[in-house]
């Protein structure tokens, strides 16, 4: 009996899954807002120079650009005087005095005067809010083993409650740094500590459908922050109204279960036993609950622990030569998904259309994007899958190089596909990494893509930098490297219909099968040929 029986004993999908999964679906159903705050809290309202406070206002402080529009980084140095040179009359000058904000609504960038030479220091704040998740994800991954999930998911919801609030009083843009990188690493340790919980607990039938239910729960939440953000004007209070829902989220946690597996491994089976006993009660089978005894409960689960204890290390995904190329292209793969999708999601003002309904609509496609990921994934396949999302996400941003600022429905057409086809690469991958690798070797795996992804989300942000060089450059970059990414899937094995490798020596076999279907038909040509040989020159005349 596997873990999977024992489940449908104390029942698989009963009351105590649906409340489960609800549980911890509503505060992923809130992170979105956390993840995509700043494109909110950070806008960038149309500026420009303060004019010296003893001059009159007027429009001559205010020289015109290239577009025909006022500069926003430049006024004159000088008022306008007859007697003076046309030269010096045109003299220009940094905004020494600040700058005026053309809007009702304020923002880190107008509170801290993020634009023209500081305008960098809005990228990297989101990227330090990346770090935050990067980091989180190699700290708390190693706590969760050592301590179990249920508590390092508990801990992230009171840091990230803490954290947020923190930052809607910051005094100061450091700090406010500083506790959104504490955001970051809170909403790792949710992320991490909800799949593993939520895999546990469902029977492996339901396994996709409840992994993809919480991915909509994300899905829906970026439907949220935009009726938020407009409701909000002031983006302290924004700040704080996603912030505080996650104390209730860690008053809540405390009836999550701690995984059955992790307790069984870490020598505490009969706290294991009184948990499963509790949800068979729940789930009305109090009886089945009863009959289940310690013995029976460590002997059934004798072969997971016995692969938990085959000791593999992050080392071995690149020993190993099969492993290595593996955990190559999917690194690729994840960096690239990470690096192309953040540069959309949180490039929204950047195409001129309406904030909150362009976020809205950004939103939206995920939800035909994930449905079409499913059926491609059931019929097309894994592998396709994977690289035709990359590609065509790498062929949308490519083409919004060559698409004129002006054309802004085009642009906005090209990044919302782009962007659908980012998050069916995410929902490909997250299905297609856990299936490649072999089980005593799984989790390790899953946490090296996870890395490359982080590292993805948080170089985004920076590269858009490059832009003040050219502003075509950013998109040719994030553009090439969804190319890369698509390009390195084509070489990974599809996984449709196979089942899943437990050992190494497991993977190796799969491989070998898998090769197999291409030489038996040269083997049956071959066989063909033989009957015509006789009548060949040589052996015809013998």
């Amino acid at each position: 009996m596997t873990f999977s029986e024992i489940l449908d004993r104390v029942g698989s999908m009963g009351r105590f899954q649906f409340l489960h999964v609800a549980i911890l679906g509503l505060p992923i159903l809130n992170m979105a807002n956390h993840n995509l705050l700043q494109i909110f809290t950070a806008a960038t309202p149309v500026h420009h120079c303060r004019p010296p406070p003893n001059a009159s206002t007027g429009p001559w402080v205010l020289p015109m650009g290239p577009n025909g529009k006022p500069e926003r980084c430049l006024r004159f140095v000088h008022p306008p005087n007859a007697s003076l040179p046309n030269e010096t009359q045109r003299a220009t000058e940094p905004c020494l005095d600040g700058w005026v904000y053309n809007s009702t609504k304020d923002s880190i960038v107008t509170e801290w005067d993020l634009v023209c030479n500081s305008n960098k220091l809005k990228e990297m704040a989101q990227s330090i809010f990346m770090a935050g998740i990067l980091i989180g994800g190699l700290v708390l991954g190693d706590l969760s083993d050592r301590f179990g999930r249920r508590p390092i998911l508990t801990c992230s919801y009171l840091l990230l409650a803490a954290s947020g609030s923190g930052a809607a009083f910051s005094p100061t843009f450091p700090i406010y740094m500083v506790f959104r990188f504490l955001c970051g690493f809170g909403i790792s340790g949710i992320t991490l500590s909800t799949v593993i919980l939520n895999v546990e607990w469902v029977p492996t039938r339901m396994r996709a459908i409840m992994s993809t239910a919480l991915g909509y729960c994300y899905t829906f939440g970026q439907f949220i922050l935009p009726g938020l953000a407009y409701a909000i004007p002031q983006w302290r209070w924004l700040q704080l109204t996603v912030s505080i829902p996650f104390f209730i989220f860690f008053l809540s946690s405390w009836w999550t279960p701690e995984s059955i597996r992790w307790l069984v491994l870490s020598g505490k089976s009969s706290k294991a036993l009184k948990i499963l006993r509790r949800v068979a009660a729940f789930n009305g089978k109090k009886e089945e609950g009863e009959r289940l005894s310690l013995e029976e409960l460590k002997l059934n689960l004798q072969k997971e622990i016995a692969l938990a204890k085959a000791k593999y290390t992050a080392s071995d995904l690149f020993r190993i030569p099969m492993l290595r190329r593996m955990t190559f292209c999917l690194s690729l793969a994840w960096f690239a998904t990470g690096f192309a999708y953040y540069s959309l999601a949180m490039g929204v003002e950047e195409f001129g259309v309406n904030l909150y309904i362009l976020q809205i609509i950004f939103g939206g496609v995920d939800v035909p994007a994930k449905f079409i990921t499913i059926l491609s994934l059931s019929y097309l396949g894994r592998h396709t899958t994977q690289a035709a999302a990359l590609l065509l996400a790498g062929g949308a941003i490519l083409a919004l190089t060559f698409v004129p600022l002006d054309l802004q429905t085009v642009r906005t057409v090209l990044a919302v596909f782009g962007k659908g086809c980012l998050s069916s690469s995410f929902s490909c991958l997250f299905l297609y990494t856990s299936e490649l690798y072999p089980t005593v070797i799984r989790q390790t795996g899953m946490g090296v893509s996870n890395l490359w992804t982080r590292v993805g989300s948080m170089l985004s942000p920076l590269v858009k930098i490059t832009g003040e060089v050219q502003p075509f450059i950013p998109n040719i970059i994030y553009g090439i490297t969804a190319l890369l990414g698509g390009s390195a899937a084509l070489f990974l094995p599809e996984t449709l219909n196979q089942p899943l490798p437990e050992t190494i020596e497991d993977l190796e076999n799969w491989s070998l099968r898998a090769k197999k279907p291409k030489q038996e038909p040269e083997v049956e040509k071959a066989s063909q040929r033989i009957p015509l040989q006789p009548h060949g020159p040589g052996l015809g005349s013998s």
